[in-house]
C-alpha cells in the first residue's frame, strides 16, 4: 500500500472528523497528513484532567480543609503540653468543624479549589504524555513510548508539568487557603473572612495588586514540582508493573482495578514527599500581608518559612496533617486518576 493510501485509509478509520498531524513514511521520507481522533488529542486529555480532577476534589475537599487547619495550628508557637489545640486528631478535627459550620464549612474554598484543579492537573495530565515525548526525543531521539522506561526523563517531565499547572492556578490556591482556614469557631492561622472566591480577589488585588494575587506562587511551585514528579511518573511504573504482574487475573492497563491499585500506591509515595512542601505552601498562602502590601508578614520566601517553622516547632511540624493529607491525596489521586482514564476511554470510542 502506498503512503498516500494509508493516509486515506487512516482518515477514513477515523470517521474523517480527526486533526490532521503530519507523518513520515519510512519508505520513501516523504511527509504526508494522518488523522488523529479528537478523543486521542491534547486539547481532550486536558479536558479530561480538568473534569476528572474537578470530580474527585468534590469528595476530597474536606479533607483539605481539615489538613489545612491542622497545618496552621500552633504556627511559630513553641509546643508546650498546655498549648490550646482546637483540632486534636482528624476525627475531632470533622466532628468540630461539622458541628459549628456544617456541610459548607466543610466543602470551603471548593469553587476556587475547582478553577485551582483546572488549572493545575488540567495543565498536568494534558501536557504529561507530549513534555514526555519531547524530553525522549531530546536525550535519545526516540519517543518514549518506543523503548524503556527513563525515570529520570519521567520525572522531570511530571516535574515541569506540575510547576506550570501550579503557577498558572496560583491566584486559586490563595483564595481557597484562606477561605478553608476561615473560622467564626475555631480559628487558626491570620483569618482573611472573605464573602465569596470573587470577593477575596477583588480584596487581594487591592490590597497587592497583581504580585499580592501570585503571592506565595513559588512555594507552590514548589509543591506541584515536588508532587507532580513523583506521581506522575510512580503511576505510570505501578500501572505498568501491574499490568505485566497480574495481567493473568485479568488486570491490564485499561482495567479499572489496575488504575485504582496504582494510585493507592502512587499517593502514599506523593504525600511522603509533597507534604513538608504543602506546610510551606499553606503558611506562605495563609500569613497577612506586610504593611504597605509588599510581601507577607511573617514568611519573606519559602526557604525563610522552612526554617521558622523548623527552628519554632521541629523538624516533625513539616509533615502537620499528614493523615488528612493522605487521606485527600490517596482517595483524590486514586478517584483522579480513575475518572481520567475512563474519560479517556470514553473519547477514544466516541470522538
Amino acid at each position: 500500500m502506498t503512503t498516500a493510501n494509508k493516509s486515506n485509509s487512516s482518515s477514513s478509520n477515523n470517521g474523517g472528523s480527526g486533526l490532521v498531524l503530519p507523518i513520515i513514511s519510512s519508505s520513501t521520507g516523504v511527509v504526508t497528513p494522518t488523522a488523529q481522533k479528537f478523543g486521542s488529542s491534547i486539547l481532550f486529555t486536558w479536558f479530561a484532567g480538568s473534569l476528572a480532577s474537578c470530580g474527585a476534589v468534590t469528595f476530597t475537599n474536606p479533607f483539605e480543609v481539615v489538613k489545612t487547619r491542622l497545618q496552621l495550628q500552633g504556627e511559630l508557637a513553641h509546643t508546650t503540653p498546655n498549648m490550646a489545640k482546637p483540632y486534636r486528631n482528624i476525627a475531632q478535627a470533622f466532628w468540630v468543624i461539622g458541628k459549628n459550620e456544617g456541610l459548607r464549612g466543610l466543602q470551603k474554598g471548593l469553587g476556587p479549589g475547582y478553577m485551582y484543579q483546572v488549572m493545575l492537573n488540567g495543565t498536568r495530565l494534558g501536557f504529561y504524555e507530549p513534555v514526555k515525548n519531547a524530553l525522549y526525543k531530546l536525550f535519545t531521539g526516540n519517543p518514549s513510548n518506543s523503548q524503556s522506561a527513563i525515570i529520570p526523563l519521567n520525572v522531570a517531565a511530571g516535574g515541569l508539568c506540575g510547576i506550570t499547572g501550579a503557577a498558572l492556578g496560583s491566584p486559586f490556591f490563595l483564595v481557597k487557603t484562606r477561605m478553608q482556614s476561615a473560622s467564626d469557631f475555631a480559628a487558626v492561622g491570620f483569618q482573611h473572612n472573605y464573602k465569596s472566591s470573587i470577593d477575596g480577589l477583588r480584596k487581594i488585588w487591592r490590597e497587592g495588586g497583581l504580585r499580592g494575587l501570585y503571592r506565595g506562587m513559588d512555594a507552590s511551585m514548589m509543591r506541584a514540582g515536588a508532587g507532580s514528579s513523583v506521581q506522575l511518573a510512580t503511576y505510570d511504573q505501578c500501572k505498568d508493573y501491574i499490568a505485566d504482574k497480574l495481567a493473568h487475573r485479568g488486570l491490564n492497563h485499561d482495567s479499572m482495578m489496575t488504575h485504582f491499585l496504582a494510585s493507592m500506591v502512587t499517593g502514599f509515595f506523593v504525600c511522603t514527599v509533597m507534604n513538608p512542601f504543602d506546610v510551606v505552601s499553606t503558611r506562605m498562602y495563609n500569613q497577612k500581608a506586610a504593611v504597605g502590601g509588599h510581601g507577607g508578614a511573617l514568611y519573606k520566601n519559602p526557604m525563610q518559612c522552612f526554617y521558622k517553622t523548623v527552628k519554632a516547632e521541629g523538624f516533625f511540624s513539616l509533615y502537620k496533617g499528614f493523615l488528612a493529607h493522605y487521606l485527600r491525596l490517596g482517595p483524590h489521586t486514586i478517584l483522579m486518576f480513575v475518572f481520567v482514564e475512563q474519560i479517556k476511554t470514553f473519547g477514544k470510542k466516541h470522538f
